[in-house]
């Protein structure tokens, strides 16, 4: 009987090891995944970058046109003052003919390459190049909603020196710029490591 209740308290061990092991490789498993989405939401973080950018341009760019006064100067900090303009051309004023079919025909261009952009955005296999171009998206998405109710862009930020205007800018068209030199930076400096 001795023997009887010796296996039968063996078994309870072995059944409460066996339970514990099993709730530790469930747990194991768990946090595996919880890694898993954590390193998947990392890799994909650039996704979500892009409302985000286009949220702030429109609400800085919006505060500026309830809070500035078109064409006045202020002084925000050296060499960047701010200066409320609306332009029809590209970034940083270029092209600004001020005519509404240009607009358009830049609005149209845009798009084709916002989408060319998130594309290759998708593609790409390195982290920081996905950075970059989810930077140019979120500047270019932007700047094309700005663009839709009346063919302008708002721009506040006047880039100048003491004695020379270099131009007027907003902050999709800094994130565009920031996300261009990023790529232009992989190209040159890490295109081996980027193409392994």
């Amino acid at each position: 009987m001795s023997q009887n209740v010796q296996g039968a308290g063996t078994d309870v061990a072995q059944s409460e090891r066996l339970k514990v092991m099993t709730k530790f490789v469930q747990d194991v498993l768990k946090i595996s995944k919880m890694m898993e989405s954590k390193e998947v939401l990392y890799k994909n973080l650039q996704y979500l970058l892009i409302p985000l950018l286009v949220i702030t341009d429109l609400l800085i760019k919006d505060y500026s046109v309830k809070y500035l006064e078109f064409g006045v100067s202020i002084n925000f900090i050296p060499f960047i003052d701010l200066l409320l303009i609306y332009n029809s051309g590209i970034a940083f004023g270029m092209f600004d003919l001020d005519e509404r079919v240009f607009s358009n025909i830049i609005f149209v261009i845009g798009l084709f390459i916002v989408i060319y952009l998130f594309k290759l955005m998708k593609d790409e296999n390195a982290l920081l190049r996905k950075y970059s171009f989810a930077l140019i998206v979120g500047g270019a998405l932007g700047n094309l909603i700005d663009r839709i109710p009346d063919g302008q862009v708002t721009d506040m930020f006047h880039f100048h020196t003491s004695n020379f205007s270099f131009f007027v800018f907003n902050p999709a068209d800094a994130f565009i710029s920031v996300g261009a030199v990023l790529i232009i930076y992989t190209e040159l400096f890490y295109k081996n490591e980027i193409t392994k």
